[in-house]
């Protein structure tokens, strides 16, 4: 009896797969990075000063700068910023064409160098080898250096700017053997030049510091017994720039700028600071958000406007 060959069934289960959800989960997680970053964001202008708060909603509210409010790293505001710089362009104008128009003056034109720099406009005297400014090794003003000094205080002083002096000498060691060196020499020239501005008219207040720096800045690096390193520098400073600004709008014959200096010879002792009182009142605790977040808040709500999918 013949018996047939029965086939071989193999069964195989496949299991079925979920529909593709097309990658929503990607869109929603965005999302939620983006809330995360504007949070963030709210929290840190939350703890900064009223000019940084109005520099950013100023970005926000004109991205491409043309309004009058915009963020910048000078004064906070583009139009104030502008303003200043054209004030100190039309001084600098003003002072060229009055040394010119004095004769005593007209012949010394190219030893004063009037410059805009990023901290202000800086005002040079140069000597020469027989000293121009200044007498020979000594902190007494020459005739040249009185007149033009009380020109430049007659200007000066009707400015809301504050002043910066600094003395520099070349490398030539000072003579005396009392100890009286070029440090001296550079800040009691410096000093000179600050007692006869404010003889002429600039308030107390309006020069803020007095700087010696010595040889340690020369103005010609390549020559450092050259007459033109022995100078005074005046800095009219912008409006809302640092407390202490550095050299590095301060011209080199050499090329490139001066580093700034990591100490100084300050003439002048800077006033003590108040002490605070031993105790302080914590006022009471508010109910609401402070005046102060308001404008970050009404800043998130704008961020928020903004992401993928809200309208």
């Amino acid at each position: 009896m013949s018996s047939k060959t029965q086939p071989i069934i193999v069964i195989k289960k496949k299991s079925g797969h979920e529909g593709h959800h097309g990658g929503a989960w990607k869109v929603a997680y965005a999302d939620f990075v983006t809330a995360m970053m504007s949070l963030f964001i709210v929290l840190w202008l939350m703890n900064q000063s009223d000019q940084v708060k109005k520099a950013v909603a100023g970005y926000f509210n004109d991205p491409k700068g043309t309004a009058s409010l915009m963020g910048t790293t000078m004064s906070g505001t583009g139009a104030s910023t502008t303003e200043n710089q054209s004030n100190l362009q039309e001084l600098k104008n003003k002072l060229e064409q009055e040394i010119k128009a004095k004769k005593e003056l007209e012949k010394l034109s190219k030893q004063i160098e009037i410059t805009i720099t990023p901290e202000g406009l800086r005002i040079e005297l140069l000597e020469d080898k027989n000293g121009t400014f200044y007498e020979s090794g000594s902190a007494q003003l020459s005739g040249n250096g009185q007149v033009l000094l009380s020109l430049l205080a007659g200007e000066l002083k009707t400015l809301p700017n504050s002043l910066l002096i600094e003395g520099h000498t070349d490398a030539a060691p000072y003579s005396a053997d009392n100890g009286y060196s070029n440090w001296e020499l550079s800040a009691d020239r410096a000093n000179s030049a600050r007692r006869l501005l404010q003889q002429s008219g600039v308030r107390a207040d309006q020069v803020t510091q007095v700087r010696g720096y010595a040889d340690q800045f020369l103005r010609v690096k390549s020559n450092p017994f050259d007459p033109s390193n022995r100078r005074i520098s005046m800095l009219v400073r912008n409006a809302g720039a640092e407390a202490v600004p550095s050299l590095r709008g301060a011209k080199a014959v050499d090329g490139g700028t001066t580093a700034p200096p990591s100490k100084s010879a300050e003439t002048e002792p800077k006033p003590a600071q108040p002490k605070e009182a031993a105790s302080t009142p914590v006022p009471a605790k508010a109910t609401g958000p402070p005046p102060s977040a308001k404008a970050s808040i009404g800043l998130m709500g704008k961020l928020v406007a903004m992401l993928p999918g809200k309208k």
